[in-house]
């Protein structure tokens, strides 16, 4: 079943969940206010929800309250998540900083760095440790989401020590792409290759 759901799917939920919150107040929300809310079609909306699923009443549309629910069950986000953080340096330390993960359930709960001048510091609450801690730590706090934000050098490095310690869910930010197996799921999120698209949409724009 999972294998039949479009990868795309996924972060559209997201996108349906927040939309829900801005109509609290209101029982029932129908695809077509959900389209206008995300800027999806309604059909695409109904097609989403349908991978999950029977959500919605025939001529009232999908109860806010439950479709939240149902949502938060589907993303995981009903429960909470500590979250290890590897390199500190100014985009890790703006991750750190970063309140939003904290109100969505995600809570990073350790962080290292190679760089002997950082650790044993606190940043935002944390004792950056060494990386040479990575296993014991996560290990010990059970770990299963950890952020990558090395330099593209030490990244496939760190996410082999992490994969060792029983992480499963990687967000990497180093510019690179690291081999995992199977089992890891590992999504490379790389700021320049998005600033490259912006720049290729707008010298089209002009074309």
């Amino acid at each position: 079943m999972l294998n039949k759901i479009p990868q795309a799917a996924v972060p559209r939920l997201s996108l349906y969940y927040r939309a829900l919150l801005e109509s609290r107040g209101k029982d029932y929300i129908s695809s077509e206010e959900l389209s206008k809310l995300t800027h999806f079609t309604a059909a695409q909306v109904r097609r989403d929800l349908t991978y999950f699923g029977q959500f919605g009443t025939p001529g009232k549309g999908y109860a806010i309250l439950g479709l939240t629910q149902a949502i938060l069950s589907i993303l995981g986000t009903d429960k909470n998540w500590d979250v290890a953080l590897v390199g500190v340096g100014n985009l890790g330390s703006a991750l750190l900083s970063y309140k939003g993960f904290a109100a969505q359930g995600f809570k990073v709960v350790c962080a290292f760095d190679s760089d002997l001048r950082k650790v044993d510091k606190t940043l935002e609450g944390i004792k950056i440790q060494d990386t040479s801690e990575i296993e014991p730590t996560v290990r010990e706090r059970n770990i299963h989401i950890a952020i990558v934000a090395t330099s593209a050098e030490s990244a496939q490095a760190v996410v082999d020590m992490l994969i060792k310690s029983g992480v499963k869910g990687i967000l990497n930010f180093a510019p690179i792409r690291p081999q995992a197996p199977a089992s890891v799921n590992i999504l490379n999120i790389d700021l320049s290759i998005e600033l490259e698209r912006l720049a290729y949409f707008l010298t089209r724009s002009r074309v």
